[in-house]
């Protein structure tokens, strides 16, 4: 996995298509995309009506370009995609996976700290934050998925 498309195919694996589920704070969504995300991108349609290739452009540059998931190893750079695409903490879980200044910004000083680690361990306690705040969410109705989703990003990495 080394290029966006990659990434984002089998993030997509992770995602529904359509979904209103009045448990997820998120709201409305399609392809993983909010409603709230699409709108702030310019979307007017309805969410049941939001293609691919509008969730894909939206992933582009919100997760992806935002969190430079082009400038870290394949495998770190998937992992931090999709938890941003899937809600949480991702810059500080990296910078904390990495032993990099905790600030929240993916600047200079963060690339350098992860370039320098090993990748796999980077992704292992990338994960174990990730999975650390998803245990203190206390939101049942999404534990057994988000294991899941992990899981599957852990399996995915080790091919």
């Amino acid at each position: 996995m080394t290029k966006f498309a990659d990434a984002f195919t089998a993030l997509i694996g992770n995602e529904g298509k359509y979904s209103n589920n009045p448990a997820d704070p998120g709201g409305e969504t399609m392809w993983g995309v909010t409603k709230r995300v699409a709108v702030a991108n310019g979307y007017t349609g309805n969410m049941r009506d939001l293609t691919l290739d509008v969730a894909q452009t939206i992933a582009k540059t919100q997760y992806w370009d935002k969190y430079r998931c082009d400038e870290f190893d394949a495998h770190i750079g998937f992992q931090v995609f999709d938890a941003a695409y899937n809600g949480g903490h991702p810059a500080q879980w990296l910078q904390q996976a990495c032993g990099a200044v905790v600030d929240g910004a993916i600047g200079p000083g963060t690339i350098a700290a992860v370039c320098a680690a090993d990748p796999m361990k980077v992704v292992m306690r990338f994960d174990a934050y990730r999975l650390q705040y998803l245990a203190s969410l206390k939101m049942p109705t999404f534990a057994d998925g988000w294991m899941n989703r992990i899981a599957n990003n852990l399996l995915i990495g080790a091919q």
